[in-house]
């Protein structure tokens, strides 16, 4: 480890700075954000047009003293890196009202926030756990090479509903597919098209299996849309299976372009994995064979939607 910060910080291992908690965190978060949303390092300096050294740096905790000072004066005021930022969730008395009565609540409490929060606004198109009124749309989520895809079109023609390939209808909203979106006009492009054509299939398709596209978890528009107006199974799979799956598809982004290909898709699953939990169901797909996976899937889906064995 001590080599990889000898590296990136551009000093010998002897003269190794210490590193700032605060600033150890900052880069834990940066390279949390950039797994989820799928990106290496290289793409994410494209991105920002700020070179991989500094990047690396920022993701080790190094440098960074504007930071620290900035740090530094959220002290003296005693008030959070979001508030002096502007956030949109500190402009106001009740924003900060409520991050106080919010923070340090575990995962379940704020789950059932959300969904109060949901029913009381009005945008929540069925109770947590209200099986009445369980949405007849389902959506597999999960990282690529998890069989969403596969499971399904198995799923669909069982149930007789339509199958929805969510990657397929973007690129005929674009006119062009994935890959020339991305190389083109950037992700941030990409989701918006995700977001309309998740918006279209919720709109025209009552009763459909949806497959999504394993970065949907990125833009959290999109995914609150979904977990509001579909039944959601995660899809999980051990990270060989992921690697196996994808390279005999003969796609290997986004890890085509490093050296290190599987610890690349650990920290995708591992940056993803809390946002893929949402999902009411899961299933792991590396557990058992795809006829036994399928029919474990059949069952939960058909026990979900009140539907006949």
């Amino acid at each position: 480890m001590s080599e990889d910060l000898a590296e990136v910080s551009g000093v010998g291992a002897s003269e190794e700075r210490p590193r700032d908690p605060f600033l150890i965190g900052l880069g834990e978060r940066v390279r949390s954000l950039r797994a989820r949303r799928g990106m290496t390092r290289r793409a994410l300096a494209q991105a920002t047009r700020v070179s991989e050294r500094h990047l690396a740096n920022l993701e080790y905790g190094l440098g960074n003293a504007s930071v620290l000072v900035l740090l530094q004066v959220t002290r003296a005021l005693q008030c959070s890196f979001a508030e002096l930022l502007g956030d949109v969730t500190t402009r106001s008395p009740e924003w900060l009202l409520l991050r106080e009565m919010l923070e340090n609540r575990d995962e379940a409490t704020l789950r059932r926030v959300r969904v109060a929060v949901g029913e009381l606004l009005g945008v929540d198109s069925h109770a947590a756990g209200d099986e009445r009124v369980r949405p007849s749309r389902v959506a597999l989520i999960g990282l690529r090479g998890a069989g969403k895809s596969t499971l399904g079109r198995m799923l669909a023609e069982d149930l007789g509903f339509p199958f929805i390939e969510l990657s397929c209808e973007i690129e005929k909203l674009a006119g062009c597919t994935t890959a020339e979106i991305l190389g083109l006009y950037g992700q941030n492009a990409y989701r918006r098209y995700e977001r309309k054509a998740l918006e279209d299939a919720i709109q025209i398709y009552p009763e459909g299996v949806i497959a999504t596209a394993g970065g949907m978890v990125s833009d959290l528009v999109s995914f609150n849309l979904l977990l509001r107006h579909c039944t959601t199974v995660w899809l999980q799979a051990d990270p060989e299976d992921h690697m196996a799956r994808v390279a005999a598809q003969g796609d290997m982004r986004p890890m085509a372009a490093s050296a290190e290909a599987m610890e690349d898709l650990k920290a995708i699953l591992a940056g993803r994995a809390a946002f893929y939990s949402k999902a009411e169901f899961r299933i792991d797909t590396s557990a058992q064979p795809l006829l036994e996976t399928f029919q474990i899937l059949r069952a939960m889906v058909r026990r979900a939607l009140a539907l006949a064995a």
